[in-house]
């Protein structure tokens, strides 16, 4: 599978540098309040390793999932609450000895999906090589909150490119979990990256977005608050975008109030 190594190498990458972050925080460190409401670094972390051992079962044991898919819809308002809950009640060592094991045991399962596979998922089914890049979107906007909690400023990296694509493809997607119809023409997003060049989607798209990578991937994780990035949309259904734009799946999520942080 040619696309997924190298997803996979960003991945344990963008893993191991927050990793870096909790590794030697002491018990206490891991009680600190972060951005979302209710949840420590222990939520945050227990959040990450929860939604890998999910998606290993999607791949491993298809059944089993659509048995926990069926508990989620049951309990669609406290589901990913009550599992982060759980596994921030373990002690910190073990909290973190499983979150490794467990992006480990994936990245493995991952690995040895066919190419053509669909992966079930909370949302639509996936390719290994889409899972691997949730993932990773998943993976950096947890890892923003942790890095706010700690007043740690991270420097962006080409990793980006998978968070912005994953924002770019989920347009749709923000539209129709507000029950709303999504616009009938593609933008085009024009983005800055951290070294300068320029990412692309939707060429020759009449409304655009414009603006940095990091600006466009702090808003559509909703890690920060619109007013507070440099984000310019031109076209009435472009910048409606920007207000509602949501890069993970489940229901729509609530943000960040603006001038809590500085982008």
């Amino acid at each position: 599978m040619a696309d997924l190594q190298p997803v996979l190498a960003d991945l344990q990458a963008e893993s191991e540098d927050l990793d870096a972050l909790v590794s030697d925080l002491p018990d206490e460190g891991w009680a600190s309040r972060t951005p979302a409401a209710g949840w420590t670094i222990a939520h945050q972390i227990a959040h990450l390793a929860w939604t890998d051992r999910a998606a290993h079962l999607a791949i491993m044991e298809p059944d089993q999932f659509q048995a926990e898919l069926r508990r989620a819809l049951g309990k669609i308002d406290s589901y990913v609450d009550d599992a982060a809950a759980e596994g921030a009640a373990l002690p910190a060592t073990e909290l973190l000895d499983g979150w490794r094991a467990g992006r480990g045991e994936l990245a493995a399962a991952l690995l040895g999906c066919a190419e053509a596979e669909k992966i079930a998922w909370f949302g639509p089914p996936m390719s290994a090589t889409s899972m691997a890049t949730a993932r990773l979107m998943e993976t950096w906007a947890h890892g923003q909150d942790i890095a706010d909690a700690l007043g740690v400023t991270r420097l962006p990296t080409a990793r980006l490119r998978h968070v912005a694509h994953i924002g770019v493809r989920t347009r749709d997607f923000a539209y129709l979990v507000r029950d709303r119809v999504p616009p009938g023409e593609p933008f085009r997003v024009e983005l800055t990256a951290p070294d300068g060049s320029i990412w692309i989607w939707g060429e020759g798209a009449n409304q655009t977005v414009t603006g940095s990578a990091l600006d466009f991937c702090l808003l559509v994780t909703q890690r920060r608050n619109r007013a507070d990035l440099g984000l310019v949309a031109r076209g009435a259904d472009a910048d409606a975008w920007l207000d509602i734009a949501q890069a993970f799946a489940g229901p729509p999520g609530s943000g960040r109030e603006a001038g809590a942080f500085s982008a």
